[in-house]
């Protein structure tokens, strides 16, 4: 009853804001990043989709399944490398747990598998490609692009670039993102013991 007989309640103008807490840098950042390093998951796991439809035919083979529909597109067996590849997935699974639980540990799981299974394959499989690609671009008439290897009247090598340049942003801002994310859970652990 006090409060109502008590003085007016006069609206602030916002200049008193000095004695409101704020969040602390490394939470924001935090924040922020973690949501960014999901869509560079999400990215993968899209890329990681793409690569089994490609190993589709070979996968289908190893079973014994034959589907008339997949065997007429005439894929060209799989490569080492889209295999490596493609088990970097799992990896995913450790960033999306760290960025649930803030785990330092499995970020550096993340961290070294995307680095080892992700980044790894696409760069070799990158200078392994780009010498075709490159003989192809540079051909000035069609017979001396002949021994390029075609798929579907595309350059194979043109089209395996067309994957691997958005892999290698992908992995390149997840590896980036993660060691932000490192940084920041870091600086947060080394505040709190001091």
């Amino acid at each position: 009853m006090e409060a109502l007989n008590g003085p007016p309640i006069v609206a602030t103008d916002g200049r008193d804001f000095i004695h409101r807490q704020r969040v602390a840098r490394q939470y924001q950042i935090s924040a922020r990043t973690k949501w960014r390093l999901k869509f560079c998951v999400a990215m993968h796991f899209l890329l990681f989709l793409i690569m089994i439809l490609k190993l589709s035919s070979d996968i289908l083979d190893k079973l014994d399944i034959f589907i008339l529909e997949i065997e007429e597109l005439e894929i060209p067996p799989p490569v080492k490398w889209e295999y490596i590849w493609s088990f970097s997935v799992l990896y995913s699974l450790c960033a999306l747990s760290a960025c649930k639980t803030n785990s330092v540990f499995y970020l550096q799981i993340y961290i070294g598998g995307i680095a080892t299974l992700g980044l790894g394959p696409a760069l070799g499989a990158l200078c392994y490609y780009l010498p075709d690609a490159y003989r192809f671009v540079s051909a000035e008439t069609p017979e001396e692009a002949a021994d390029v290897p075609m798929w579907q009247g595309l350059p194979y090598s043109i089209i395996n670039l067309a994957f691997l340049l958005p892999v290698l942003q992908v992995h390149g801002f997840a590896l980036f993102f993660s060691g932000r994310l490192l940084s920041a859970w870091k600086a947060r652990g080394t505040k709190k013991t001091q």
